[in-house]
């Protein structure tokens, strides 16, 4: 199960980064639009939240795999490993695990409510579906879930 969770948040976090190349083009093409046509489209500039949202919502678990989150490195960095697991597991334990369920519970009706209305964006030339986003908050926040949980187990293995 913890090949299977971390494979996947692998290659979600894999194609997650390719959003990055794709959020530079829009906000390229965004910024030759706004300066040398002196034009500009509320589509775009919503479409470069999106996708910087999608960047940061579904890579978060691969982040976490990758021990890449911010941290304040002052004492953990010189914990030895079973001190490092404490930490991780006390950490995982407390605040990611309960965090992740809440935010999911709370996010779940919140995308479903944009579902069942359909919910496009209020500007005028805006995207349609913004339904779609709301839906990337609890399936990121499921991904570090399922990763938080591989931590738990990966930590309480280093305290052993």
């Amino acid at each position: 199960m913890i090949k299977f969770i971390e494979s996947l948040n692998e290659k979600i976090g894999q194609a997650a980064s390719w959003l990055t190349t794709i959020l530079v083009v829009f906000v390229c093409f965004d910024v030759f639009r706004r300066y040398f046509l002196k034009d500009s489209s509320a589509w775009i500039m919503e479409m470069e939240w999106h996708l910087f949202a999608m960047i940061f919502l579904l890579s978060a678990g691969y982040t976490l795999k990758h021990n890449k989150h911010v941290r304040v490195d002052l004492f953990y960095e010189k914990l030895s490993k079973k001190d490092k697991g404490w930490v991780n597991l006390t950490g995982s334990l407390l605040f990611i695990i309960p965090w992740c369920v809440l935010i999911i519970w709370v996010s779940w009706n919140y995308a479903m409510n944009a579902w069942e209305i359909k919910e496009g964006s209020p500007d005028p030339g805006g995207l349609p579906a913004r339904y779609l986003i709301k839906f990337c908050i609890p399936v990121g926040i499921f991904l570090l879930l399922l990763q938080s949980c591989v931590l738990a187990i990966q930590s309480y293995r280093d305290i052993k």
